[in-house]
């Protein structure tokens, strides 16, 4: 049983580092906007045993049970790494032999890309890293089983990911995958979604913002 587990934080700590360009109101808009991209190529999934989502934020978990998915609620985040390490260890515990991360913050994301990796055959113990577009963050990661090591977000994540799979004895997959790669964090992404993301929800909320006025 393979399940595909997508965190989300409260929006009003998300994209601190867009604050050069956008209000906090206009950071929370857009991580919403990201987050209905991510659930309308959930829709279309057809690998993944379920989905779930960690959260303590009340519209998104009700947004995620209105979808029919699983519902995992934090009463406190401690950041993504533990988020995602408790959320995998309930998993784990009902069961699910294989959890998919997946951020919230993939605007160019579509279903085939994550059906994708969730068809790898991998033996078990594995863990299968997707990349970010600069090569230093893991922008996807899959364990079998889902608490094979634990999670490193953050800065240099790939590495540390690597370094933690290194320890437990498993050699980790690379895959590269161009959506997948295009997160959302520092203000030059905001240029390549404004290239690549038309027909995005948001490159819509970017639009309604004017933003491109204000990249340099």
């Amino acid at each position: 049983m393979k399940a595909l587990l997508i965190p989300v934080k409260d929006p009003a700590n998300a994209k601190t580092r867009l604050a050069p360009l956008l209000s906090p109101d206009e950071r929370q808009q857009l991580a919403w906007a990201m987050f209905e991209d991510v659930s309308r190529a959930v829709v279309d999934l057809t690998k993944a045993d379920c989905v779930c989502l960690v959260s303590s934020f009340a519209p998104a978990i009700e947004h995620a049970r209105r979808l029919g998915w699983e519902a995992l609620v934090e009463t406190t985040q401690a950041g993504e790494s533990a988020s995602v390490d408790w959320a995998s260890a309930v998993l784990t515990g009902r069961g699910v032999a294989a959890v998919l991360r997946l951020p919230a913050d993939l605007p160019l994301v579509r279903a085939a890309d994550i059906d994708a990796l969730l068809a790898i055959e991998t033996s078990d113990p594995a863990a299968i890293l997707v990349p970010s577009r600069e090569g230093t963050g893991t922008n996807a990661i899959l364990r079998t089983p889902p608490t094979l090591f634990a999670s490193r977000f953050g800065p240099n994540s790939l590495a540390l990911h690597r370094q933690e799979a290194a320890r437990v004895g498993v050699e980790c997959l690379i895959v590269n995958n161009e959506r997948i790669a295009v997160d959302i964090d520092e203000p030059a992404d905001l240029q390549a979604l404004l290239e690549l993301g038309r027909g995005t929800a948001a490159y819509a909320a970017l639009a309604a913002m004017h933003i491109l006025e204000r990249l340099p």
